[in-house]
This record gives structure tokens, C-alpha cells and sequence, in this order.
């Protein structure tokens, strides 16, 4: 697990403080190579390469989590909306939202901010 301290400044903020990153701005939205997204806190499998797709949001989006066990749901009552917060099932980390406008096979938009996540393509 990496120390909350060793996470930039952006990622702590997204992370811990549930921030944003600016929509276009981060370094997984247009990014198509094949492999594993995981939590940049602690490393924990997120998402395959094979659920991102473009939704035109300015964040990366999944239809679908790698593991139900590596991501967990929760209602979010901030900024005047009711969402669905997004957060790493093994460390708790804020990684985006969820939304119910995504593509099949299973119609979810896991919309998740770069600096959250880590990569490792494959071998």
C-alpha cells in the first residue's frame, strides 16, 4: 500500500478529500493500451482495459469492475445531486462516480478520475 504521503498532491485530494480532476485533463482518457487499472493507494486490481470505452464525459469510463469485491457503491448526497460514489473495496480510496447510462452488456458508466488509478499493461 502506498503512504497516504507519498500520493501527489491531486491524488491525495481526489483520493481522501473526494476531488475532482478537471474534465479531459487526466492521463487514462484517452488511453487504449491493454491491461489492468488498479488504486493508486493500494495497488488493488480496479478495472480491465477491456470495459473502457469513450464516453465523452472527459473522465475514463467503464461499463463493468474487474472484481465486485475490489469496488464498492455508496450513495452521494454532495453538491446538491444524489450519485454514486465510487470507491476502492480494499482500501476505501475515492476513485469517481457511477451512473446508470453506460453501454451493455451492463449499462453502468464507471466514470473515474486518472489520478486514482495506476496502470500496468499486459505482458
Amino acid at each position: 500500500m502506498v503512504e497516504k504521503k507519498d500520493l501527489s498532491a491531486e491524488a491525495y485530494n481526489v483520493c481522501w478529500n473526494k476531488g475532482t480532476e478537471a474534465p479531459f485533463s487526466g492521463k487514462y482518457y484517452m488511453h487504449k493500451e491493454a491491461g489492468i487499472y488498479t488504486c493508486v493507494s493500494c495497488d488493488g486490481g480496479l478495472f480491465s482495459s477491456d470495459a473502457k470505452y469513450d464516453s465523452g464525459s472527459g473522465w475514463p469510463a467503464f461499463f463493468d469492475v474487474l472484481s465486485k469485491a475490489n469496488v464498492a457503491c455508496k450513495k452521494d448526497h454532495s453538491h446538491g445531486m444524489v450519485r454514486t460514489e465510487v470507491l476502492c473495496g480494499n482500501c476505501g480510496a475515492h476513485l469517481g462516480h457511477v451512473f446508470d447510462d453506460g453501454p451493455q452488456p451492463t449499462g453502468k458508466r464507471y466514470c473515474i478520475n486518472s489520478v486514482a488509478m495506476c496502470f500496468k499493461p499486459s505482458s
